[in-house]
């Protein structure tokens, strides 16, 4: 026999975790620059100098690798993929929370960073990682044991991708009960996958009743097919919660009932500011999510894309939001199939949000007509505008040139998307001069590899000689006004 079929290939098992001491070193020069470095955030709180950003980055480092080595120490069979992405998430978000605060003041300056001990604590405490599993009531009292240790300072938890029994429920329950005063974030998303219903209900239940009173400022509880009754099972816990800053209920399932008891629980708040409800196919064409909005003035974040809104829900949503929110900064609406009879309606909401920095209107029906109107919206003000995603929307030409001449002479702006569309050469090369002759260089423009320059919007009702109407279309364009109720 062949020697060569005895041969075993040898295994090797790449250990991700821990980063070596020059990495470590790495990311905190990594972090320096970009603490130290002009950016949108530094013309808002003011810029870091270099010494405060070295000081900064050298303990947001600390702390955090502390908490990705506590981590992975409670997985040590796990190649360290976790807690490597624990440690850049975490790092990512104390960074932002860094230039939010903006430099320190001459007050805080007498007393030095370095001066004050540093105390690498726990903040996170993060089961998620792993393939997604079963837990029942030891494993759970084993994975939430860090909860019950005193003087521990968690303040966030994340149970997602472990699916909880109605025995891990409890002891969850009851360790969460213990810390109520502690915790301000919590992330229960996917935390029954594959659970029956009366079994997902009742754990659901449990945590809510275990986590009724905290004041939070992020819940996330996403991807648990909630349904009418699943919203319900949560009542004690959304009622409770009128300090809230970021609600998180994506993918959900929300049917219409399901929508309208969202609406019922969501409390009236002035401090909800991100709001995550897309991947929901409501069915109440927008009605009850409608009647949520004005609850929440002062919304700066609202994610709505793919829950088949359609033009009347659409209307209703831009209506709504005409009169509650003209502060917001991001609106994504993509995968709702709007087009041009809700374009006016929803122009006139844009058009009223003068602080809007990032607005996707993607995979929408719009075509030349509805981009129009929508384009012309943006064009007055909307001077921090810095990302636009009108992809896949059917436009040729004429829709594209609007966009182009809407975001050109914006100063913040760097990111338009109109990819997937019918855009014929010459119209790419038109939008092409429209950036340059602006104050914005072609470096805005997306990809434009999906763009079909010969394809046309399927519309039965076009006229045979479609270059025609794009010119009388085009000539239109200076007619058209948004116009805003008093």
């Amino acid at each position: 026999m062949d020697s060569t079929q005895d041969f075993q290939p040898r295994t090797f098992s790449i250990k991700l975790w821990p980063p070596s001491e020059s990495t470590r070193l790495l990311l905190v020069e990594r972090m320096t620059k970009n603490l130290s470095t002009e950016s949108i955030f530094s013309r808002k709180y003011g810029l870091l100098g270099k010494q405060e950003a070295h000081e900064n980055a050298k303990r947001i480092e600390e702390l955090c690798f502390a908490s990705a080595d506590e981590h992975f120490k409670r997985e040590p069979d796990g190649d360290g993929s976790s807690a490597v992405q624990l440690y850049a998430k975490e790092t990512s978000k104390m960074m932002l929370e860094v230039l939010k605060k903006g430099p320190r003041t001459t007050a805080e300056l007498e007393t030095p960073v370095a001066d004050t001990p540093l105390v690498p604590a726990d903040t996170v405490l993060d089961i998620s990682g792993g393939k997604r599993v079963f837990i029942e009531a030891d494993e759970a009292k084993e994975l939430l044991s860090p909860l019950t240790k005193p003087g521990n300072s968690y303040k966030r938890i994340c149970f997602s991708n472990r699916s909880f029994g109605i025995g891990a429920a409890n002891v969850a329950g009851s360790i969460l009960e213990s810390v109520k005063n502690q915790l301000t974030e919590v992330d229960i998303s996917d935390f029954v996958a594959e659970r029956p219903e009366d079994e997902a209900l009742d754990v659901m239940r449990i945590f809510s009743k275990a986590l009724e009173g905290y004041v939070l400022r992020y819940l996330n509880i996403s991807d648990n097919a909630l349904g009418e009754k699943g919203v319900r099972a949560f009542s004690e816990l959304l009622k409770s919660q009128e300090s809230l800053e970021e609600l998180y209920v994506m993918n959900d399932g929300i049917s219409e009932e399901a929508a309208k008891a969202l609406s019922e629980l969501i409390p009236a708040t002035e401090k909800l500011k991100v709001l995550h409800f897309h991947n929901n196919m409501t069915g109440d064409e927008g009605l009850a999510l409608s009647k949520t909005l004005p609850k929440l003035p002062d919304l700066v974040e609202l994610y709505l894309s793919d829950l088949n809104l359609e033009n009347k829900g659409t209307k209703a949503i831009a209506n709504a939001l005409k009169q509650s929110a003209p502060q917001l900064e991001v609106l994504e609406m993509a995968g709702n199939e709007i087009n041009a009879k809700a374009a006016p309606d929803l122009a006139k909401c844009l058009a009223a949000m003068q602080s809007l920095k990032k607005l996707t209107l993607a995979e929408n029906e719009l075509k030349d007509d509805g981009a129009v109107i929508i384009a012309k919206s943006l064009e007055d003000g909307h001077t921090d505008l810095n990302e636009l995603d009108v992809s896949t929307n059917m436009m040729q030409r004429v829709g594209a040139r609007c966009f182009a001449r809407a975001v050109a002479n914006k100063p913040a702006f760097v990111q338009l998307n109109i990819n997937g569309n019918f855009i014929s050469d010459e119209g790419i090369d038109e939008v092409k001069e429209i950036l340059k002759a602006g104050k914005k260089s072609l470096d805005v423009l997306g990809s434009l590899d999906e763009n079909e320059p010969d394809g046309e919007p399927d519309d039965e009702e076009e006229d045979e000689d479609a270059e025609d109407n794009e010119d009388e279309l085009d000539s239109k364009l200076q007619s058209v006004k948004v116009e805003q109720d008093d």
